[in-house]
């Protein structure tokens, strides 16, 4: 599976809404010297505004990578400096207890990836599920995209770093049926047998 793959599936995901998010792939940032793109960028409003900051990593992305360590500072960095930059400058909303900014890095649901997010399971697991940029709430999660052969809408992802540990039985009952990352996760059982 490759990064257009799951792009595509997020740009249909986010118009099938009923209320259609603008969408922004391969958003440029530059802030403080630092220069990089998110995958994606999504702007939705629900009624307020929030926003979903994605990294994707499919298999290409895990080959290359010299392990999660270096994953996980991609995506930092985007989070440190997505915001600073003066085109994407978030501000606080008075009031507002519910996170504004999901900061989203999401693994295709393949063979090379769950073993990856196998291999470095606590280090992705010890990523703060809550945080801020820019003094508003927001929340982080590192997941496995799921539905993404279904409806647009049925687009989802099956988080990591939440309260249930990769690989448990609580995880695996929560993988939806049917879906590639099922069906990864069966063939790789099947393998270790």
């Amino acid at each position: 599976m490759r990064e257009d793959e799951m792009a595509t599936a997020l740009v249909d995901h986010y118009e099938a809404l009923p209320e259609p998010a603008e969408v922004r792939l391969e958003e440029p940032y530059d802030a403080e010297g630092a220069h990089g793109v998110a995958d994606a960028h999504v702007r939705a409003r629900t009624p307020e505004r929030v926003d979903y900051l994605v990294e994707l990593k499919a298999d290409a992305a895990v080959r290359h990578a010299t392990g999660a360590n270096e994953v996980l500072r991609q995506y930092r960095r985007m989070e440190r400096y997505f915001y600073r930059d003066d085109d994407h400058a978030i501000r606080p909303t008075l009031g507002r207890t519910s996170p504004a900014v999901h900061l989203l890095l999401l693994f295709a649901p393949t063979p090379a990836c769950v073993h990856h997010v196998a291999e470095h399971a606590s280090l992705y697991a010890s990523v703060e599920r809550r945080g801020r940029v820019a003094d508003v709430p927001a929340a982080r999660k590192v997941a496995f995209l799921t539905g993404i052969d279904g409806p647009p809408e049925e687009l989802g992802f099956l988080t990591v770093n939440g309260g249930v540990a990769f690989g448990t039985d609580a995880f695996r009952e929560a993988v939806p049926e049917g879906s590639r990352l099922a069906e990864t996760l069966a063939r790789m059982a099947s393998f270790e047998e």
